[in-house]
């Protein structure tokens, strides 16, 4: 494993060569992780990756506490600490000396505050933009980085089929999702890998509504939305359910949902535009008549963060390619009645064609 971060590392380097640009700062924790092996969270401290294209140079700068703990899991040589009362832009000046013009950063996490103190350390540096490869490179996934996913998405279906058992009449959507989360941790997960969504009644018909006191009752769906981490990667899985027997527009919304995610899945094959994908689930709720109540895009990419590239919406001509991981989430909310969202994780296979990593069922199951 140690061999794919250094290669991951060279790419970028060779990258700065190729363009003229003496070094790069990456200083998202998840791409820290991407390309050292090194995991934390710094909180408000200072964490970087600094490539020096002009002598190949790598230095890993942590936070002085976590410093042991880069010096182990690091694929990098040179660690520097930084304690909580030091400048690290002083000693990312001292480590690159003064004759740099041009740096590299991920343009997307970089705050203004922190790019305005790069440059006042380096005076006369010019930002250049790295996310656009770094992204490149963090979408197309290893079979190493979906075994990881797979562990993840094997516990949060776990997870599921717990709710199936616990979740009755007169508990709240808080008492469910605390029972859940729970369970993430018992199961072996690191933590949830975004805040879970357990929605019941009317509340269902918000995308992401924030779980509260409302409480599940007969003939409600219940929907429920989350995902762990395990080994750094994030599973994402949602299913709605029927507290009870329900009626036939409630089922109704269901099977529409149910087939809009199964075309979605058959139209994810490489060399097809993304906005395949979204276009043929939609289609699909719009058959049906429901199109107005779709009201976000189909999937997202995702992988160490909970999104990441690609975004599969029905205007992205990027064509789907072998190593994509993402998605596939068709919804119809109805603010008078409730909302079903239906959710699978797929890989495109080398071979171009997909795989359904989530295999959880997507019948109607009826609780209570």
């Amino acid at each position: 494993m140690s061999e794919i971060y250094r290669l991951r590392r060279q790419r970028v380097i060779h990258h700065l060569k190729e363009n003229g640009i003496e070094a790069a700062l990456v200083t998202s924790p998840s791409m820290v992780y991407y390309a050292t092996g090194f995991r934390s969270d710094p909180h408000e401290r200072f964490l970087a990756l600094l490539l020096d294209a002009r002598s190949d140079e790598e230095t890993l700068f942590a936070p002085e506490l976590d410093a042991g703990a880069a010096g182990e899991m690091s694929t990098v040589a040179a660690i520097v600490p930084i304690g909580d009362t030091e400048n690290p832009y002083e000693k990312l000046k001292a480590r690159l000396g003064p004759s740099v013009s041009g740096l590299a950063i991920e343009k997307n996490h970089v705050t203004v505050d922190k790019a305005e103190r790069l440059q006042a350390a380096m005076a006369g540096v010019r930002l250049h933009n790295l996310t656009p490869l770094l992204e490149g490179m963090r979408m197309r996934k290893t079979r190493e980085e979906i075994e990881k996913v797979r562990l993840a998405v094997e516990t949060v279906e776990k997870v599921m089929n717990h709710a199936l058992t616990h979740a009755v009449v007169g508990m709240t959507e808080l008492e469910l999702t605390g029972e859940l989360e729970f369970q993430m941790k018992r199961l072996g997960a690191e933590k949830p890998s975004f805040e879970t969504i357990v929605l019941t009644g009317r509340r269902s018909a918000l995308p992401h509504g924030v779980p509260g006191d409302a409480k599940l009752a007969e003939n409600d769906f219940l929907l429920i939305d989350m995902g762990v981490v395990q080994q750094g990667y994030c599973s994402d899985i949602t299913r709605t359910f029927i507290m009870g027997e329900g009626t036939a527009e409630q089922e109704a919304i269901y099977e529409a949902v149910r087939a809009a995610n199964l075309r979605g899945i058959g139209a994810a094959k490489a060399g097809r535009p993304l906005s395949a994908v979204d276009k043929a689930a939609r289609d699909e709720i719009v058959s049906r008549g429901y199109g107005p109540y779709f009201t976000h895009r189909v999937g997202h990419g995702f992988g160490m963060d909970i999104h990441e590239y690609p975004s599969l919406h029905g205007s992205n001509p990027d064509p789907i390619q072998p190593g994509l991981l993402f998605t596939v989430e068709p919804g119809i909310y109805v603010p008078e009645i409730g909302g079903v969202r239906i959710e699978d994780d797929l890989y495109i296979r080398e071979d171009g064609t997909a795989e359904v990593i989530t295999s959880f069922t997507k019948h109607l199951i009826r609780l209570g």
